[in-house]
């Protein structure tokens, strides 16, 4: 068998079904919840859209409040100045420019403030069930790792995983990458003695 075919069909075994770790109920709330996960933790962001989103989960709702007020309320997830800016910039052009509701495109989506092509991937997949891998710091490291699409930028990455997985696979496994990269493969001290993939891993027998 094909080393990344063995690969993917083991991760699909140990994340089959696995979802996002972000909280939302609307592909709005999914969208600000993404642009605030940026270099903050889903745990912290969960905790902060938890308050926000009783009261401002809709465009119209969140452009209720000034970006000072904003930055208060999401300041413990970082760079809450430029966050905020995000926020209320997509919201206005949510409104204008797509009759309130959150385009559904990943064309569409990153002409929104705040939004790159990480973020419109997720969104695109998560909340319009497209076929898209968004390529964030856990399915970057796991992907150059395990030897799946090696690559030196997000994009390399993101183009070599959708050579390597098939179409309708793609939104599926970047919640397996993501979810290995979490309970396993971790950034600074991967546990590959409890590993399954660790006999077919390139990392793990270089580290021997």
């Amino acid at each position: 068998m094909n080393t990344k075919v063995e690969i993917l069909k083991e991760l699909e075994r140990l994340y089959y079904g696995s979802r996002p770790a972000l909280l939302y109920s609307s592909p709005y709330e999914l969208l600000v919840a993404v642009i605030l996960s940026a270099q903050c933790t889903d745990e912290r962001v969960n905790k902060v859209t938890a308050e926000l989103f009783k009261k401002y989960n809709t465009p119209e709702k969140m452009l209720t409040l000034t970006q000072e007020e904003l930055e208060k309320r999401i300041f413990s997830c970082g760079f809450y100045r430029n966050k905020a800016k995000h926020i209320l910039s997509a919201s206005q052009d949510i409104l204008e420019r797509f009759g309130g509701e959150v385009p559904a495109t990943q064309e569409e989506l990153q002409t929104l403030a705040g939004v790159g092509r990480k973020t419109a991937n997720v969104v695109y997949s998560v909340a319009f069930d497209g076929d898209a891998i968004a390529v964030d710091t856990h399915v970057f490291r796991v992907s150059n790792r395990l030897g799946l699409a090696p690559g030196k930028t997000p994009a390399e990455v993101e183009k070599g995983l959708m050579q390597a997985i098939p179409k309708e696979n793609w939104s599926a496994a970047h919640h397996w990458l993501i979810w290995h990269g979490r309970k396993v493969c971790h950034s600074q001290r991967p546990d590959c003695s409890a590993c399954t993939l660790k006999e077919i891993c390139p990392s793990a027998v270089n580290d021997k």
